[in-house]
C-alpha cells in the first residue's frame, strides 16, 4: 500500500492512533505547564540520504533516532520532555508501512521517557523529511546553558564516544571488524541506531548542585561529537580548554578493530553518541563521574585562555589544538 493510495486524510488518521486522543485533532495541541518554569523547545530536521537510509537505519530506526535527538537537546538544557510534533514529508509512492514503522520507532523512544506525540503535519516532497519540534519544562533558575563555563572547571563526557561512529561503519562495510564477536558487533551497531539521550543524567546533577549550594554547570550534548561540544562551549563562554587524550572514554573493543589515532578520531569527531559534556566545578565532576559510573569520565580542564588543546598526560604526542572542521558540516 503506498501513500497515493490512502491520500492525506487516511494518512494522518492512521497517524494520529500514535498520539493522545483527547490532543490532536484541533490547529494546535494546548498543553498546561507549571509556573516558576521555562518551556524549552527544539527542533530537528532529517533528511533522507543525509540523516538516514535504508541501508543502515531503516525507518524504525530512523524513528527513534529523530527522538532521541531532541529528547537529548532538552537534556542538554536541563529540561524535563512534555511532547513533540512531527512534520512529514513524503513521496506519494512511498509506503505506508514505512511511514508507520517510523512512526513506531520514534514512539519507542518517547514512551521510555512518558513523552507523547501532539500532532505535526503531512505534505508531499519528492525526498523524505522529517521535522521533528520536541518541547520540555525546565525551572528557570536550572537551565543548562554554554555560556556558563568558568576557567578551573572540570569537563565531564557523561559516557562512551565513537561507539556511533564505529556502528556505522560496521553497517556500511560488512568486512570491517571481522574479528569482533556478535555481542561486541551488536553493541556497537544498537549505539548508532538507538542512542539513549541521558535524561537519566539531570537528577544526579540537581542533587549534587543542589548539596554544594550553587548552580554552577555549563553544558550542551555531542550529537555533533565529543570535540564540537567542547569547542561550542568554550566559545560561548569565553573559555578555553585543555582536553587529555588518555581520558577520553572510548570503548575497549576500539583496541581490537582500529588504531589508535582512528579511536581518537572517532571518540573525538565520530558524532551521534548523544552524551552530555559538562563543564562544572572540580568536586562537582568528580562527585557526578563517581554516582554516573559507565564510562563517564573527567576529559580535561577549563582555562583562562581561548585556545582549546588536545593534550598527553602520557607524554607520548604532542599537544595540538582541537578544531570544528575536524568534525561534521553541512555545508
Amino acid at each position: 500500500m503506498k501513500v497515493k493510495d490512502i491520500g492525506e486524510q487516511g494518512l494522518l488518521r492512521r497517524l494520529q492512533k500514535f498520539c493522545p486522543a483527547e490532543i490532536v485533532g484541533d490547529d494546535c495541541a494546548v498543553m498546561a505547564t507549571n509556573p516558576n518554569q521555562s518551556l524549552a523547545i527544539t527542533t530537528d530536521m532529517l533528511v533522507d540520504g543525509v540523516h538516514f537510509s535504508d541501508r543502515t537505519t531503516g525507518p524504525y530506526y530512523a524513528g527513534w533516532r529523530a527522538a532521541a535527538a531532541n529528547l537529548s537537546d532538552l537534556a542538554a538544557m536541563g529540561a524535563t520532555p512534555l511532547a513533540v510534533t512531527a512534520a512529514l514529508a513524503v513521496a506519494a509512492d512511498t509506503a505506508v508501512e514505512w511511514v508507520e514503522e517510523f512512526y513506531r520507532g520514534m514512539t519507542a523512544c518517547l514512551q521510555e521517557y512518558h513523552t507523547p506525540i501532539v500532532g505535526g503535519d503531512v505534505v508531499r516532497s519528492p525526498v523524505v523529511t522529517v521535522a521533528i519540534t520536541a518541547f520540555g519544562q525546565v525551572e528557570c533558575d536550572r537551565t543548562i546553558s554554554r555560556s556558563n563555563a568558568r576557567s578551573g572547571w572540570a569537563i565531564v563526557a557523561t559516557g562512551v564516544h565513537g561507539a556511533s561512529r564505529a556502528g556505522l561503519e560496521l553497517l556500511l562495510n560488512p568486512e570491517f571488524g571481522q574479528n569482533l564477536t556478535e555481542v561486541d558487533r551488536a553493541s556497537l551497531i544498537l549505539a548508532h541506531q538507538r542512542p539513549k539521550p541521558r535524561l537519566d543524567v539531570l537528577a544526579v546533577v540537581w542533587e549534587i548542585l543542589d548539596s554544594a549550594g550553587e548552580f554552577s554547570i555549563a553544558g550542551m550534548d555531542s550529537s555533533d561529537g565529543l570535540a564540537d561540544a567542547i569547542i561550542q562551549i568554550c566559545r560561548a563562554s569565553g573559555v578555553g580548554a585543555k582536553v587529555d587524550r588518555t581520558q577520553i572514554p572510548i570503548p575497549d573493543i576500539f583496541s581490537e578493530i582500529v588504531s589508535t589515532e582512528k579511536a581518537l578520531d572517532w571518540g573525538l569527531y565520530g558524532g551521534e553518541d548523544f552524551e552530555l559534556v559538562l563543564f562544572l566545578p572540580i568536586t562537582s565532576a568528580q562527585l557526578l563521574v563517581e554516582k554516573i559510573g559507565n564510562a563517564a569520565a573527567i576529559v580535561g580542564t577549563a582555562t583562562d585562555s581561548t585556545d582549546i588543546w588536545l593534550t598527553d598526560s602520557s607524554g607520548i604526542c604532542p599537544d595540538a589544538i582541537l578544531k570544528l572542521d575536524r568534525g561534521f558540516q553541512h555545508f
